[in-house]
């Protein structure tokens, strides 16, 4: 995956993959309810500054975290479906205490379409199945 570099923190990097026409946003060490919600910002300013129909949510490098899927959380992915969001292949943390609660969060999500994963292959080979719809004007 041959990514060209947009944003890099010591909590995430995000890049754009030119060959599958997505951003790959790569979550690093740990995260508390402050640097998750600082990182998800980021990806907001990302995405409306270079919209995408499609990310690729690489939660596998988290170390620890202590982020819970909120109301707040669902008012995001509002927000990243007006910028542009279609597909959100969402990689999840090894050590995640809370994925049966995430996964009910991610069951209410209208749009964009969200998918979660154990693993990265998984996610991009989803990914790249998913149709390539028009960007909103």
């Amino acid at each position: 995956m041959q990514l060209r570099p947009i944003v890099d923190t010591p909590g995430i990097s995000v890049g754009y993959d030119e060959d599958n026409q997505w951003l790959y946003v790569d979550w690093k060490g740990e995260h508390d309810a402050d640097s998750s919600w600082a990182a998800c910002g980021l990806m907001l300013e990302t995405l409306q500054g270079f919209p995408c129909a499609k990310i690729l949510n690489d939660n596998s490098n988290i170390t620890r975290t202590t982020m819970q899927l909120s109301a707040r959380s669902l008012e995001w992915v509002a927000h990243m479906h007006a910028a542009g969001l279609r597909y959100l292949a969402w990689v999840m943390p090894r050590q995640l205490n809370s994925r049966q609660t995430t996964e009910g969060v991610v069951l209410e999500i209208e749009a964009p379409i969200v998918c979660t994963f154990d693993d990265l292959a998984s996610a991009f080979v989803w990914l790249q199945r998913q149709g390539a719809p028009e960007l909103p004007a």
